[in-house]
């Protein structure tokens, strides 16, 4: 089931990357740099308290084949590191960005489902390759935003193992046992639409 499950992710990117609608980003893979960001200055700690932004929660997990990738991506707006490869589902991985326009359309179709189903399966947006911190903590106090977010400035999670980010935004769904069952480069348009999806990949019934 779970092998049936991974292919018909496989086969959602592939279409998509094929496809390449209402997605940002040149279809290029980027190369991470070691980017000096500071994502946890006094500004961004007020910006995101005031936003009501929930903290990071580290992973307690060891790495698993197929799962995310052993990359540690510092908390937006402070708190603690995140070690993407120890998070357990299920949970839900939004890639996302500040100059990603589609990002800002789904973003309160995200929260939407985080309200009403986060306590039985998480949210986790990762603000991918963007140096412009200030400008992603505006967007998530315009977007409603309370899931916690890490921030990945430089793009490291692009180019490892096989979590090629080829543009934004992306979904990712993790399951119980750390594995990757599904991703996808699509808009989030409805909490209905990212309910199907973790009922469909994730087996969990919303």
């Amino acid at each position: 089931m779970r092998r049936a499950r991974r292919a018909a992710g496989a086969a959602a990117v592939g279409l998509v990357l094929v496809a390449g609608l209402a997605s940002c980003g040149d279809g290029g893979v980027p190369v991470p740099g070691a980017a000096k960001v500071d994502v946890d200055t006094p500004e961004l700690r007020a910006a995101k308290k005031a936003a009501g932004v929930e903290d990071c929660v580290p992973g307690t997990g060891e790495p698993v084949e197929g799962g995310l990738p052993e990359v540690t991506l510092p908390c937006l707006g402070g708190g603690p590191d995140v070690d993407l490869a120890a998070l357990r589902g299920p949970l839900v991985v939004n890639l996302w960005a500040s100059w990603c326009g589609p990002c800002r359309k789904e973003m309160p179709e995200i929260q939407a489902f985080f309200e009403a189903h986060g306590d039985r399966v998480p949210v986790l947006g990762i603000d991918w390759e963007d140096p412009q911190v200030d400008a992603a903590m505006e967007l998530v106090t315009d977007t409603g935003v309370t899931y916690p977010l890490v921030a990945d400035p430089g793009g490291d999670v692009a180019v490892v193992d096989d979590m090629v980010v080829k543009g934004l935004p992306g979904i990712v769904l993790v399951d119980e046992d750390g594995e990757v069952v599904y991703r996808a480069l699509e808009v989030v348009e409805s909490p209905q639409q990212l309910e199907d999806l973790v009922t469909e990949h994730l087996g969990v019934d919303l």
